[in-house]
């Protein structure tokens, strides 16, 4: 069984790759940009899901540039490959396992990743290791504990129903090997590891039900669904009522905290 609970062969994967692209990809090419990527730029897109950071990528690097793109799964990059762009490189790659070439990076991205990885610690000194003198990392995760995810606005009941599956799906993640503190560690790890510029931002929304941050929940938590219900976690019947109430416009709920730290090696 792997480790990753969301598992990019599953019927919600596509969900899930949909739901983040709409939430997250402006924020993220904003931190991107910042770092002035541009033409000729050799990048590292890490666990790129459904390729949408990763051809904003291609497009910025242009044709004397190249984009390794990576993923443990790469069922969803079959796209990017089919463009046939001689400046995108697809691969199956762990960055919890396998080596990465070293100092050829100028910019190396990460979202929602390394929360998954056990060895994060180990799979991060690899990501700076590959960055060239002068290169750039970004890392986005989540920290789904630095803010309640409660609103008043919401009825209690529905936030009840909400919470449960919000509940289990932590515990099976935590089982998994995820650190739901590591986001806002990131800091003071790129510190550590002696990058220059080191930043932290967080973000945070109100999502409502029926948006795709609840498109989002609603998929995950279909996902963990037969694991959960196996381990006593949860009933059928209280994820088919968490469901409803993430597809009701009324609902409302916090976001876990997005955050996006980056550095550069000296």
């Amino acid at each position: 069984m792997s480790l990753y609970i969301f598992d990019n062969a599953a019927t919600q994967a596509a969900q899930r790759f949909g739901s983040l692209e709409a939430l997250y990809d402006q924020r993220t090419m904003r931190f991107l940009d910042a770092t002035g990527v541009g033409t000729g730029w050799r990048c590292l897109e890490v666990g790129a899901g459904g390729g949408s950071v990763a051809a904003w990528l291609a497009e910025r690097v242009g044709g004397t540039g190249h984009v390794l793109v990576t993923d443990i799964d790469s069922r969803y990059l079959e796209a990017l490959s089919a463009l046939g762009r001689p400046n995108v490189e697809v691969r199956h790659h762990d960055i919890g396992q396998d080596p990465l070439p070293e100092a050829i990076f100028d910019l190396i991205h990460a979202r929602l990743v390394l929360i998954h990885v056990p060895q994060r610690e180990v799979a991060l000194s690899r990501l700076i290791a590959a960055l060239r003198p002068g290169g750039w990392i970004v890392i986005e995760d989540f920290d789904p504990t630095f803010i309640e995810s409660d609103f008043p606005a919401t009825e209690q009941s529905d936030y009840e129903a909400f919470d449960i599956l919000r509940v289990a799906m932590r515990r099976l993640m935590e089982q998994r090997g995820v650190d739901p503190a590591w986001g806002r560690s990131l800091y003071r790890r790129l510190v550590d590891h002696g990058l220059a510029d080191v930043g932290l931002e967080g973000h945070f929304a109100a999502w409502q039900g029926a948006s795709p941050g609840a498109l989002l929940q609603r998929a995950n938590f279909e996902q963990i669904r037969a694991e959960a219900v196996t381990a006593g976690l949860v009933t059928d019947e209280q994820v088919d009522r968490a469901a409803a109430v993430l597809n009701d416009p009324g609902f409302s709920f916090g976001s876990p905290v997005m955050m996006t730290a980056w550095g550069q090696k000296r």
